[in-house]
C-alpha cells in the first residue's frame, strides 16, 4: 500500500509540507525546493536509503554501525534489523538541515 503525502494523517502533513514526492533516477524519493533530499530503493541484496544531506549523515554515522554506508547511502541487507528510530531521526534531521545535498 502506498500513501501519498496528500493522504497522510493531518498531523503528519505539516512536516511534509513543501516536499514533492516522485520517481527520481528510477526510485521513489522526495524533493524539497526542487532538490532531491531523500530516496530509497529495493536492490537485489539490500534496501537502500539515500539521505542526501552530508551533515545529517556525518552527525548520525555512529548510529549506523554494522551497516554498509556510503557518502549518502545506507544499505541494509536484513530488514528485521532495521532500526525505525534511527531512520526517523535521519529523516527529521534532514527536514531540519539547512545544508546542501551531497
Amino acid at each position: 500500500m502506498t500513501i501519498n503525502i496528500s493522504e497522510a494523517p493531518p498531523e503528519r502533513r505539516e512536516i511534509l509540507a513543501g516536499y514533492e514526492e516522485g520517481i527520481y533516477f528510477g526510485m521513489p524519493g522526495y524533493k524539497y525546493n526542487g532538490t532531491i533530499v531523500v530516496g530509497f530503493a529495493s536492490q537485489k541484496n539490500y534496501i537502500s536509503l539515500y539521505i542526501l544531506k552530508e551533515d545529517v549523515m556525518q552527525a548520525n554515522r555512529q548510529l549506523l554501525g554494522g551497516l554498509s554506508v556510503g557518502k549518502g547511502c545506507i544499505r541494509n541487507s536484513n530488514l528485521k534489523k532495521m532500526d525505525v528510530g534511527v531512520i526517523r531521526k535521519l529523516l527529521l534531521d534532514t527536514v531540519n538541515s539547512t545544508s546542501t545535498v551531497c
